[in-house]
């Protein structure tokens, strides 16, 4: 069985306040794209097999693939369910560190996956459960429609969201940004304008009153940042922004971009753009 887990954009990031738990409330929107990985999930009926086998490809996971969100979707359900014996291959496509969510989609694509092959009748709902245990913005994966997400970014509610037509850009340097690090140099704030009320805008105004609370500690942690996002303007870009707490840059275009000049402005980076539908 084979499915292609997408990746997030955020629209707007604030983080809004810190909680007893040391976690922070956020508000942002989640925004899914079709830059995807590869999930091929195989039952195994070989009696001597081991309960799962997982193998990442096009990408090195740094540290022990039990840690990886894959196999610790597989656990949790495992806990809870028998689960036939199965081989894992991740085929990644979703740059790691960017922002975007690739590995918590992963997991949750996962969850669904093994809910299907192992006939366990879960809910969107229960899933949504499970997926929120492996990572805060995990339980988003499980339906994927453009969402608000508050508390942790557990807290999901349906938006419209005014993008079908356009073009996006994506465009990552190579830099790894550290979560805990972006969180560490952040002042909670609440929002002077909630991201609610500035999604109904044309997408030419957000500029005035949405963004992301991680960028000033990007630029001034990694100060090349700051010019992606300048030169994605300068392109032409109705709104430009970095995504989570990651390294990746967005644009929202009216037209498709040129290859070669994407090419020509960032030739260090990953680059992939796409018409949003």
């Amino acid at each position: 069985m084979i499915t292609f887990p997408c990746s997030k954009i955020n629209l707007g990031l604030d983080i809004v306040s810190k909680r007893p738990d040391g976690y922070h409330n956020l508000e942002t929107v989640f925004y899914p794209i079709p830059l995807e990985d590869v999930l091929e999930i195989t039952v195994v009926d070989k009696e001597s097999a081991p309960a799962y086998t997982f193998t990442m490809h096009n990408a090195v996971f740094e540290g022990d693939n039990d840690d990886n969100l894959v196999v610790k979707a597989y656990k949790i359900l495992a806990a809870d369910y028998t689960l036939p014996k199965v081989e894992i291959h991740l085929y990644k496509n979703i740059p790691t560190g960017a922002g975007l969510g690739g590995g918590s989609s992963d997991a949750a694509y996962a969850l669904k996956m093994l809910n299907g092959i192992a006939k366990l009748g879960l809910s969107d709902q229960q899933l949504e459960e499970y997926a929120a245990r492996i990572g805060a913005d995990c339980a988003f994966f499980i339906k994927c429609v453009p969402s608000l997400a508050t508390g942790i970014g557990n807290i999901l509610t349906p938006v419209d969201c005014p993008l079908e037509g356009y073009h996006l850009v994506l465009v990552k340097p190579d830099v790894h940004v550290s979560t805990k690090l972006a969180y560490s140099l952040v002042t909670p704030m609440a929002p002077m304008v909630p991201i609610a009320d500035v999604l109904p805008r044309p997408v030419n105004m957000w500029a005035s009153s949405m963004k992301n609370d991680f960028e000033r500690s990007v630029f001034d942690k990694f100060p090349e940042t700051a010019s992606i996002k300048e030169k994605l303007y300068e392109m032409g870009a109705l709104y430009a922004s970095m995504s989570g707490s990651g390294s990746s840059f967005y644009g929202i275009f009216e037209q498709e971009q040129s290859e070669e000049k994407l090419k020509e402005l960032f030739p260090d980076c990953f680059r992939w753009q796409c018409k949003l539908g």
